[in-house]
């Protein structure tokens, strides 16, 4: 009986059926025949340029896939980005050049691709916190935007925060390996060899322990050898690092250059100055060790030691044995 009422329902509906199983039929042929024409048509592209090549002597190329398009349109957006920003050599951009390159990132188109990902990274993290935000947390009206927008500054910020981070790295990098480069360079100045003998030879023997510090040293050598001064070859090289160790170093050279002072002996005493530096520094990390030790210990180790002075007293004041 069930059945049989099924059935006159359904046809009591027919119109609808029949205009459902209609719909169905014409978005079926569309698709067919869409999918029809667009492959006609890509067999005779195909054949339009193989006769082409095939006049002009030449072979056939390769389809370009959707992946190609994608990379190839990725790659002009970079390029018009790197050459926009490139050329602006006053304000933020030449800061932002400045910090890129203190950070180790030395490829010229550097700044407008910090710029593209920054705001791919910014789009990208709102977009993602309007997807997946609503499918864990019931989140409703300023909320939800909000969200949104601290998931843009995020992505805005993101970039920034890397470079920051990596920049500071690097001087810590710099400053504890400024000592070693120039005890290692008083003892090549001592040995005979000139100031750029000296870098070079320095820059290869600090490349494995300091590799940032290596790498600037082997660029300050090329800078030279392309026709550079020492004196601008070691401002640059200052500027590079960060530090105000090197800054100091290229003034000491181009001080001891003007006036005719022997470079080893200024050396040494510089290279006795950064030792003795260098030890404060450690000496001024290890005083401020106990003022650092205080919060852990008044969060973790004396709320432990106040429960097992105390939990006695409050047991036996439960408990009614005084």
């Amino acid at each position: 009986m069930n059945d049989a009422a099924d059935t006159i329902g359904l046809f009591s509906n027919g119109s609808s059926f029949v205009l459902a199983v209609l719909v169905f039929l014409a978005v079926t042929l569309m698709s067919f025949g869409l999918m029809a024409a667009v492959r006609v048509r890509g067999s005779v592209k195909r054949r339009t340029a193989g006769i082409a090549v095939a006049a002009g002597g030449g072979e056939p190329q390769e389809p370009v896939s959707l992946r190609d398009q994608g990379v190839k349109a990725v790659q002009r957006l970079l390029d018009y980005s790197s050459k926009h920003f490139s050329n602006a050599e006053e304000g933020e951009t030449k800061v932002l050049r400045q910090r890129l390159i203190r950070a180790g990132i030395y490829e010229p188109r550097a700044v407008g691709r910090f710029f593209v990902i920054r705001v791919a990274l910014a789009i990208g993290l709102a977009l993602t916190a309007f997807i997946i935000i609503p499918m864990f947390v019931s989140l409703t009206g300023p909320m939800f935007w909000m969200a949104v927008m601290a998931g843009a500054a995020i992505g805005y910020v993101g970039p920034s925060v890397y470079v920051d981070k990596r920049i500071k790295s690097r001087r810590e990098e710099h400053r504890a390996g400024f000592p070693d480069f120039l005890d290692l360079l008083v003892v090549c100045a001592d040995s005979g060899l000139s100031m750029e003998a000296s870098l070079e030879r320095v820059g290869g023997e600090l490349a494995e322990t300091y590799p940032s510090l290596g790498a600037n040293i082997h660029m300050t050598n090329l800078e030279i050898r392309a026709g550079r001064t020492m004196t601008d070859a070691l401002e640059h090289f200052g500027d590079r690092l960060g530090v105000e160790e090197a800054r100091s170093f290229a003034t000491l050279i181009q001080q001891s250059a003007e006036l005719g002072s022997s470079i080893t002996d200024a050396l040494r005493v510089y290279s006795d100055d950064m030792r003795h530096k260098r030890l404060s520094r450690a000496e001024e990390k290890a005083y401020s060790l106990p003022a650092k030790l205080s919060v852990p210990m008044m969060v973790c180790i004396f709320p432990v030691i106040f429960v097992v002075i105390l939990l006695p007293v409050v047991v036996r004041l439960y408990t009614h044995h005084y």
